[in-house]
Order: C-alpha cells, then structure tokens, then sequence
C-alpha cells in the first residue's frame, strides 16, 4: 500500500465532508448550552492505568482495542477510546471542580480504537460527550437524556430512532444478579464462546453484551435483570421512566442492554436506528456512580452518554447553506491593489468576498458562477478615478454603478 494513503481507519474529513461533521458538533453544542452545560477538553492521550481501572480490563475496549505505546519516559499512555474516564480524572486531579457540583460538561474530539472499520466507524472517530457529576436524583438521568433527545431532534435524526432503556441496578442488585448469572452461565460452559468463558468469573454482565451467536442463544434464556433488582433500584428506574414520559420522550425496555463498558450503574440507555445497517447505535450511555471513587477520588455520582459524530452525520439534515459571496474582478494593477483594501473592508462587514488572483473578464466571470456568487463588483482604472465600482447582479442580470463607501450597506441590504 501506498505510504501516501491513509492509515486503514482513518479517512479525511475533506470540506464538503467537514460542513456537516461541524453541523453536528455546532447543532450539539448549542443544545447542550441551553441546559446549562459548559464545555471543557481532555488530552488524547492519557496513563494506560487510567482506562484500565475506569473502563475495566475484561471490556473489549481494554482487552483488544486500545492504542496503547511506552513514551520516551518508559510510561505506557493510551490514545483515549472513550471520554467518561478522562473527564473523571480531570474532576478528581483538579480539585475546585469538586465545588462546582453538580458540574455539567459537554465535549467534542476524536476517539481512537484498534477495532474492524466499519460504516461510520473508523479506527479514528469523533464523538460529542455529556456527563453530569455529583448528582444522584433520577432527574439527572432524564435530563441527559433530553439532551440527547432535543440534539437529536434538531439534527432531524430522532425520528427515526428509538430509545432502549434498562436498569443495571445498584451494587447490591449486580451482586446478587451476579451469582444467579455465574450458575446459569456455569450450566452452559461448554457452549460458551472463549471470551465468554474467560469473563465468566470476572464479570458475567458482559456475557450478556457478547456478539457470538452461539453465546446469543444463551443469552436469549438468560435470568433478567428486572427480576433481581431490589426496591431502591426499582423506584430509582420507575423514577426515571415516569421523568421520561413527562418530558414527552418514547422509550422501549430492553433487558437485553448491557452496554460495552464495566462502569455502568442503574440507567443504561441507547438511541439506536435501522438506518445505517447492523451497528445502529448512534447515542448511548449510563450512569456511572461508583466511577470516581474507582479512580481515586471522593465517592462522586455520575451520568452521561457518547454520540458517534460521522453516525450522526450519515443521518442528518443539511447544514445550513454557506452565504453566496461577492467575487471581487480588479481590471489592471491599481484596481488590484485597491481591490485588496476593499475586500477587507467588506470581509470587516460581515460580507463573504471572494477574490482571484489572475485572469481576464470572462474567467473571472465563470469562477463567480461556479462559486455560485451574487454579484460581482468590477473594478477598472475609470471606476477608481470616479470612487466607484460597477456591481452586477448575478441572479437579475442587473449593473449599476456604485459608489465604493456605499458598497457595504448596499450588499448588507
């Protein structure tokens, strides 16, 4: 292969492309910022121990998929795979944090993974994250989820997708399911896929989230959740449903969900879609409450999911359209020189002005119709001698002379 060609996973973003990648991150920005989260950024790369204890060694994500390398220092540091770890490590190395609960984050960057590249799933992929902190009431639950919901909704994706919800209960529910899973699973041994049987002892929920057919089959007879759940589990889930459909946001109860990392606690939620083939989770996430203490720091609640930036823009609308500019045409070396002074006046203005570099009339002409322009200011020596420029209309086909200091209140209008 070509050294010239990109790394297999990663692609360009070429501008066509980028337009709607920065749609998506502009569109859920803007929502998050009228909930009240603020946006903050972590580093790419963070000390391999941190996604080990945080995410948890039996996850695909640590097991298989992380890029990891030993620095100059001989320390080993991982290219992130996902952002809940390291936000959580930033709360607990920077203290003041701590006194701004509940603190509510959003954020936007690339992912790095050694998984099979997939539709709208490279080795190197983007995500926009929430997470609140330090805020155990279900209302935190049914706030994130309205989040997503609304940023969904304004990229024109929510339609056609469906919520899936489900409670992973407190701890005392996951130890108790636990054991009911160890003995069912421990029936079936011989049938389990290898990753299956080396998770058996070290976190049978996982099981439950594996992708082998014949571990499938299992899985379809596997103990529910919902039937180990104690009372406070129940109400907290009952609590976050009722939140939920007060809100006017549909949801479908799926036992079945698990989700792919350890630290989830009580609500795991997916938005999932049909749309772009088998992987159709475009949004997901849970709460996480026991995380921070994992990490080090005082026992912190927390919430917050992971949307796949190139997922969402395979779905949603179109960005909004660039605004048609005005191609600036300079007839002879003064008029070039007044041109650049001008241009900048009008860019100053808010007017987007394009300007060639070289060519007779009729180019620059053709250039303005396939940037698509409005108008096109002509600019000769008998124009600079009259403080004028000639402005014609590329939609009515109209040409007027104008007088220069006029020209910005002319095009704003």
């Amino acid at each position: 292969m070509s050294k010239m060609q990109p790394v297999r996973g990663t692609h360009d973003i070429l501008p066509d492309d980028y337009r709607r990648f920065a749609h998506v991150i502009d569109s859920a920005r803007d929502v998050a910022r009228l909930y009240g989260y603020r946006e903050m950024a972590t580093p790419i790369f963070e000390f391999t121990e941190l996604f080990a204890r945080g995410i948890g060694e039996t996850t695909d994500v640590v097991s298989k998929e992380m890029y990891t390398f030993t620095d100059r220092g001989n320390e080993s540091l991982t290219l992130r795979p996902e952002y809940t770890a390291g936000i959580c490590r930033a709360f607990v190395s920077n203290g003041d944090l701590a006194q701004q609960l509940p603190l509510k984050i959003f954020a936007a960057g690339p992912m790095f993974r050694y998984e099979r590249p997939q539709k709208g799933r490279q080795r190197q992929f983007h995500q926009i994250d929430l997470e609140v902190l330090g805020a155990p009431e279900p209302g935190a639950d049914i706030e994130v989820i309205s989040v997503a919901a609304d940023i969904l909704d304004r990229l024109g994706i929510l339609d056609r997708c469906v919520l899936k919800l489900n409670s992973l209960g407190d701890p005392e529910s996951r130890q108790v399911y636990r054991k009911v899973l160890v003995e069912y699973y421990s029936a079936h041994l011989d049938k389990l896929s290898e990753d299956s049987k080396s998770r058996l002892q070290r976190n049978p929920l996982r099981i439950l989230d594996s992708k082998d057919e014949g571990d499938k089959a299992i899985n379809a007879k596997a103990p529910s959740f919902a039937d180990y759940l104690n009372q406070a589990s129940r109400d907290f889930f009952a609590a976050v449903q009722d939140g939920l459909t007060a809100a006017g946001i549909g949801f479908e109860i799926d036992p079945a969900l698990v989700r792919g990392l350890d630290y989830y606690t009580h609500t795991a939620f997916e938005f999932v879609t049909s749309h772009i083939g088998a992987q159709g989770t475009v949004l997901g996430g849970g709460r996480y409450d026991g995380l921070i203490a994992e990490l080090g720091g005082p026992p912190t609640a927390g919430i917050g999911w992971a949307g796949g930036i190139e997922r969402m823009m395979m779905l949603c609308n179109d960005p909004a359209p660039l605004p048609r500019p005005v191609v600036m045409a300079p007839l002879g070396a003064a008029a070039e020189a007044k041109a650049l002074g001008l241009a900048r006046t009008l860019r100053r203005q808010g007017i987007s002005v394009e300007q060639d570099y070289r060519g007779n009339m009729k180019r620059r002409m053709q250039r303005a119709n396939k940037l698509n322009a409005r108008a096109v200011l002509i600019i000769g020596d008998d124009e600079l001698a009259k403080g004028v420029a000639q402005l014609k209309d590329l939609d009515s086909g109209e040409q007027r002379e104008v007088a220069l200091d006029a020209l910005a209140e002319l095009l704003k209008a």
